[in-house]
Order: C-alpha cells, then sequence, then structure tokens
C-alpha cells in the first residue's frame, strides 16, 4: 500500500515558507524516520484522517493525553459548553477548584495544586519552588529524561533533543546549567556520589518515575525507593514529573502503581483532556511558598483556562468512574507488544520491547535497554524503515525510536490485529 500525500505535502511546503521547519515541535519533521509527514485534519476514537484522507490506526495519541480517544464525546461537550460561555477570563472560575479537587484526590502527599500552561512550566517552576524551599541551587535529573525545554533541563535530555542528535541546545550559557547535575537513569551509586560530593547543596532530584522519552524505560527494583531514601535522609525533594505517566498508569500514576511518595509532582497532557495544560503540587508547607502566598513567583495569563479545565475535568471525572479502563489498556498493550514482538522474530529482526500499563516502545536491538546508554545503541535506521512501513500500511506511530507509544481505551482488539498484521508486511518489505 502506498498512501497518498499531495495534499500534505503541499501543505508541508506551505508552512515551511512560515514556520521553522514547517513545524511547531520538531519531531513532527519525521527528520530522524523520513518520509512525508501527514497533515492531520481529524480524529474520531482510536483513529486519524489526514489531508489526504488516509486512514490510520492512532498510536501517539497526541503524545499521550488521549487516553479516551480521540472526540470523546463527554470531552467535546464539556469544551463546547465552557466556549459558549467565552474561551478565556484572565480571572478565576470555579472550574479551577473543580479539577484541583480531583487531582488533589489521586495524589496523597499532595494538599495544594497550581495549574500552568504547558508541562514546562510546570517543571521549571517546581525546580524553583524547590530552591526556594531547601535554600539550594544545585538539581539532579538523568540521562535521557525530558522535562521540557527550560534552560537548566536541556542536559542530556531525552525526546525530540535525542531524535534529533542534539547534545542540548544552542542558546543556553554554560552558566545556566552548571548547576545541573545529569546522571544514570536506574543508577544508585551515581546519585549516592553526587549527595557526597555536593554535601548540603543539592535542592531536588527530578525524575520521570517511568521514561517515555529515551523511549519508554521503566525503573529497576527499589530504585525509586531508593531516590526517596537518599533525597529524604540528605534534606532533599524529590519530584515525579508525571507529565506522561500521571492519569495515565493508574489514577494515581506512577506513584500509586509503584508505591512512591514525592514531595512534588509535575502534571500535564490528560489533566488538560488534549487542551494545553499543566500543574504542579505538593504539601501546604511547600506549596505556600508559592506567590501570592509567599516569596516564589510564577504566573500565567492563561493559566487555568476555562476550556482546558473543562477538557481536563470531564476525562478525569470518566476514568474515576471507570478504573476498569487501566486493566482494559494493560491487556490490550501487552497483546499488541507481544505480537510485534513475535512478527520481528519471525522475520528475523532484532528487537526488544518496553512496556509499564499503556506506555510502550519496540527496540531495534537485542537485549536490555534500561538507561539513556542502552538505548541509544538502537538501530534508528531500522526503525525509520519499519516506522515508514507502518505508516503506508495505515499504522501511525511516534515518529522517533525514542519516544514511547500509547495505547487509548478507544483502542480495540481488532486495532491490534490489523496493526500485527501491518507489522509483519512492514518487516517483510
Amino acid at each position: 500500500m502506498t498512501r497518498k500525500v499531495e495534499q500534505s505535502r503541499k501543505l508541508q511546503k506551505r508552512a515551511e515558507s512560515m514556520i521553522p521547519g514547517g513545524v511547531n515541535s520538531p519531531v513532527r519533521a519525521f527528520g530522524s524516520v523520513g518520509g512525508e509527514p501527514p497533515f492531520i485534519v481529524r480524529g474520531k476514537g482510536s483513529r486519524l484522517w489526514d489531508a489526504d484522507d488516509n486512514e490510520y490506526i492512532d498510536y501517539i495519541g497526541s503524545w499521550g493525553p488521549m487516553i479516551l480517544g480521540h472526540a470523546a464525546p463527554d470531552v467535546v461537550e464539556a469544551i463546547t459548553a465552557a466556549a459558549r460561555n467565552s474561551s478565556s477570563f484572565g480571572a478565576s472560575t470555579p472550574a479551577e477548584a473543580d479539577l484541583a479537587e480531583i487531582v488533589i484526590s489521586a495524589f496523597p502527599h499532595m494538599e495544594k495544586v497550581r495549574f500552568v500552561s504547558s508541562g514546562t512550566e510546570a517543571t521549571m517552576s517546581a525546580i524553583r519552588l524547590a530552591r526556594a524551599y531547601t535554600k539550594r541551587k544545585y538539581i539532579v535529573k538523568f540521562e535521557g529524561c525530558y522535562h521540557g525545554h527550560a534552560d537548566v533541563l536541556l542536559v542530556k535530555a531525552g525526546s525530540g533533543v535525542a531524535t534529533l542528535g542534539i547534545p542540548g541546545s544552542a542558546g543556553v550559557p554554560e552558566e545556566f546549567t552548571q548547576f545541573t547535575l545529569a546522571l544514570r537513569f536506574n543508577d544508585v551509586s551515581a546519585l549516592e556520589d553526587a549527595f557526597q560530593k555536593f554535601q548540603g547543596k543539592i535542592a531536588c532530584v527530578i525524575v520521570e518515575p517511568v521514561v517515555g522519552n529515551m523511549g519508554c524505560v521503566s525503573p529497576a527494583p527499589g530504585y525509586l525507593e531508593a531516590l526517596r531514601t537518599i533525597t529524604k535522609r540528605e534534606g532533599a525533594l524529590l519530584i515525579f514529573d508525571e507529565v506522561m505517566t500521571g492519569f495515565r498508569l493508574t489514577f494515581g500514576g506512577a506513584q500509586e502503581l509503584y508505591g512512591i511518595r514525592p514531595d512534588l509532582t509535575t502534571m500535564g497532557k490528560i489533566i488538560g483532556g488534549g487542551l494545553p495544560v499543566g500543574g504542579y503540587g505538593g504539601p501546604s508547607e511547600i506549596m505556600d511558598l508559592v506567590a501570592p502566598l509567599g516569596p516564589m513567583y510564577q504566573a500565567g495569563t492563561l493559566s487555568g483556562n476555562p476550556l482546558a479545565m473543562a477538557a481536563g475535568l470531564a476525562t478525569l471525572r470518566y476514568l474515576r468512574s471507570h478504573r476498569e479502563i487501566y486493566k482494559q489498556l494493560d491487556t490490550l498493550s501487552a497483546k499488541l507488544v507481544a505480537g510485534i514482538l513475535a512478527a520481528a522474530k519471525d522475520a528475523g529482526v532484532a528487537m526488544t520491547a518496553n512496556r509499564v500499563g499503556s506506555m510502550f516502545t519496540w527496540f531495534f536491538m537485542s537485549g536490555e535497554v534500561r538507561d539513556w546508554d542502552t538505548a541509544e545503541k538502537a538501530d534508528t535506521k531500522a526503525f525509520g524503515n519499519f516506522f515508514r512501513g507502518m505508516l503506508d500500511n495505515g499504522v501511525y506511530l511516534p515518529p522517533s525510536q525514542f519516544e514511547a507509544a500509547f495505547m487509548s481505551a478507544a483502542h480495540t482488539e481488532s486495532d491490534v490485529e490489523v496493526t500485527i498484521a501491518a507489522a509483519r508486511k512492514s518487516f517483510s518489505r
């Protein structure tokens, strides 16, 4: 099957004349996989359609937030109702407290939350808050973990930075990152060494509890527990970046799944039901340092936007009342991942996979992927060939070896079977 690309190609050329690379987020440019990027015009359930009327089974889900599928009726109705009253006020609305209440209910350590407009805003604000609380300068992040494009966090980041082969980012002075320590993920001894070397100077450790931005990589047994023990002992805050995992792995995110309570949690994606949103929260003792109560300043004109609050509230209410979704997602994701691994084996293709719940990645390599050093050994050329083959056969995967794919509640057994069949065709090309 060869998909039609004429209209998408025209749209791409038009966009390139006005937008850098023709995209508003780099990985959309297909730079690492090749081929013609589709311009999407509509979605419904598990499916997308592009400007050339090609139909795809979607495993990106807007990079995670579309856990109920595209155009979920409850979410569409909530957005429509909110929009009738105006799309923004720049003033407080009842929906902000409604969403805050359900978010706080999901995370036992959280007593207060502040909503922002993106995951980047959430993580940079949480780090600023950790520094204000501890009165320390240094922060610890992990190689291959992406926490947004704030200057202090673009150090050995995963996601699009890894996809494009960029070591960091131009325009970020060394002085901005001198207090950022990038350590190997799943390596407890590296963290112990850092705290010994910078004793009394580390404000926080920020981590994706399940990494999604060097591909899906799970924490080794005992690793998150060690992070919690070490940070508590050393007086540093532990920040779980659950922008991707929050409300995705379970209703209470990765911290519920692994039984760990961080000091602060950052969120995004699902809490906005597909609209731009972010959030960070924790105990009142820490959150009360945020302005207007305290000296840590953070603000945003569109923070708590009523459309985003309405979409997020509709999504979380549905998830809360349909907890069986998480078992359904886990079962279907397991079938899909195993099926494509089997297809690769039958075709003599070296492939391994990581999966936690409805997040998963197929790596084109043999052996275990447990950190950035092992993830970067994957054969990105083989992934690009696979990606293009799947796209031609009506399956839309993340256009990067180093991004996680996602299952939604709208996917079906039939979708999974069609996807596995598409993989067999792709391997046989």
